[in-house]
């Protein structure tokens, strides 16, 4: 007997991600959007997590959407190969000071 399948999707390899619906991205932006920019209002500066291009290309957009939403740019930076760090001026690379004089 031979029986149809509906709505079967290949499983992702070992290791990859599923990707999301359009309706789950929105959503994932929108959460990471308050939240992220909660935190930034607070104290200017946030690092979260971002193990896949698409997660680092979701929190661009997310900066994008900051920086419009505030008027003042938000920026962003990958701090190492699994976090970003979105911040406003002043409190970011540009606002450490060196230790030691320069020469």
């Amino acid at each position: 007997m031979i029986r149809d399948l509906y709505n079967v999707r290949l499983q992702p390899a070992e290791g990859d991600s599923t990707p999301l619906t359009e309706e789950e991205e929105q959503r994932a932006r929108a959460v990471l959007f308050n939240d992220l920019g909660n935190v930034i209002a607070e104290r200017g500066w946030v690092r979260f997590p971002a193990y896949s291009p698409e997660e680092r290309r979701r929190l661009v957009d997310v900066a994008h959407r900051l920086s419009a939403h505030w008027g003042q740019q938000v920026f962003i930076e990958a701090e190492d190969q699994c976090a970003m760090k979105l911040y406003l001026a002043g409190h970011g690379p540009q606002s450490v000071k060196p230790l030691l004089p320069q020469a």
